[in-house]
């Protein structure tokens, strides 16, 4: 029973879209009608609004991070089901037609609850590769990867696992992304996407 609470709470918590709700309140419009149609921080900088963005991005690296650390609280040894469930829930909310994110910002969330290093690995990657590449997808895919490699490391393998399975989520959620870059047409960071 513990893990089916953990994992409601983390899809509950995974599942508040706040890309959409922060655009909304700003007078953006609806976010999914704009560039991917993503609710993620990186379709709100397409917005032009780098602050929402910004935002965007905290924000949901905060509910995955929270969801985590609540289970932990209330419901120890289960926070594997809590960091699935907000995974699930960004990705698939059930008030959005299960149509969400693609999960980068929650899973750095839900792998610094599961364990600081972990989060900081997957940080340190993510931004690193931004600054290498300038692809958002590239460099999200990359963290995705680190994280359960990272797990091995500074945790254990149970985590590793879990962390593994997000990964690969993050990765078929990509899978467009992953046609553009072979195809060399994804567009990079502070350039439009036709450009």
């Amino acid at each position: 029973m513990e893990f089916l609470f953990s994992g409601i709470l983390g899809y509950l918590m995974g599942s508040i879209p706040f890309g959409l709700i922060l655009t909304r309140l700003a007078g953006a419009g609806d976010l999914r009608t704009v560039g991917s149609g993503n609710i993620g921080a990186t379709n709100v900088l397409r917005t032009g609004r780098k602050g929402l963005a910004a935002g965007t991005l905290l924000l949901d690296v905060g509910k995955g991070l929270a969801a985590v650390l609540i289970a932990a609280h209330a419901w120890p040894g289960a926070e594997a089901a809590a960091a699935a469930g907000a995974m699930l829930g960004h990705c698939f909310p059930l008030w959005l037609r299960f149509r969400g994110g693609k999960g980068v910002a929650t899973l750095m969330g839900v792998s610094l609850g599961l364990s600081w290093p972990v989060g900081l690995a997957y940080a340190a990657v993510w931004l690193a590769m931004v600054a290498i590449t300038r692809i958002s997808s590239l460099a999200g895919m990359s963290a995705a990867v680190a994280a359960p490699l990272a797990a091995m490391v500074f945790v254990s393998f149970g985590s590793a696992l879990v962390l593994a399975a997000l990964a690969l989520l993050v990765i078929v959620l990509h899978r467009e992304n992953i046609a553009r870059l072979f195809a060399g047409t994804e567009p990079r960071l502070g350039k439009s996407k036709s450009g």
